[in-house]
């Protein structure tokens, strides 16, 4: 084979390689795009049956926040004696159990929603046992005023954590 023979040859291969490349690149342009596409209706699918969970643990949590207020609470945990501590622990043990039997809706929040109401919580058994620390505290009747008497003066942590909890749902609605 000599010289001009090779060059033909790569003459008439060098059209077939770049019509080759061209196909090649609309190709895995259009496989590209298709799954884009793919992947854009799936996502939309999924938000269809995603969005009304999302919601729903979202109106779960802000009715756990609402259910373990202080003031709430207190009215709807009447105590069984009047021992202060025994008191004490019916509120936090309720408290818990409201939040172990939502524990699953964290799989729906935001990160920063979860720690929100981990904080509330937490906040709301820490004001329960500061307020029956105190030694004006007694009995049962008195650990509920003086929880009482403190929300009045301050705002209770479950607000803050629903006020956040309904920023949060006005942002992905």
């Amino acid at each position: 084979m000599n010289q001009i023979e090779l060059s033909q040859l790569l003459l008439a291969i060098l059209p077939a390689l770049i019509v080759g490349m061209v196909a090649f690149y609309f190709f895995s342009s259009y496989n590209k795009n298709e799954e884009n596409r793919r992947n854009f209706l799936l996502h939309r699918e999924t938000q269809k049956t995603a969005l009304p969970l999302k919601l729903q643990a979202y109106e779960r949590m802000t009715l756990f926040l609402e259910r373990i207020s202080p003031g709430k609470i207190l009215f709807r945990v009447k105590p069984n004696s009047d021992d202060k501590k025994a008191y004490e622990r019916l509120l936090i043990n309720t408290i818990e159990q409201e939040f172990e039997h939502n524990l699953a809706q964290q799989i729906y929040l935001s990160t920063e929603s979860w720690d929100y109401i981990k904080t509330a919580k937490n906040a709301t058994i820490g004001i329960i046992r500061k307020a029956n620390q105190q030694e004006s505290v007694t009995d049962a009747d008195k650990l509920r005023e003086v929880i009482l008497k403190n929300l009045i003066e301050k705002q209770s942590p479950t607000e803050a954590a629903i006020a956040y909890l309904k920023n949060e749902v006005k942002r992905f609605i």
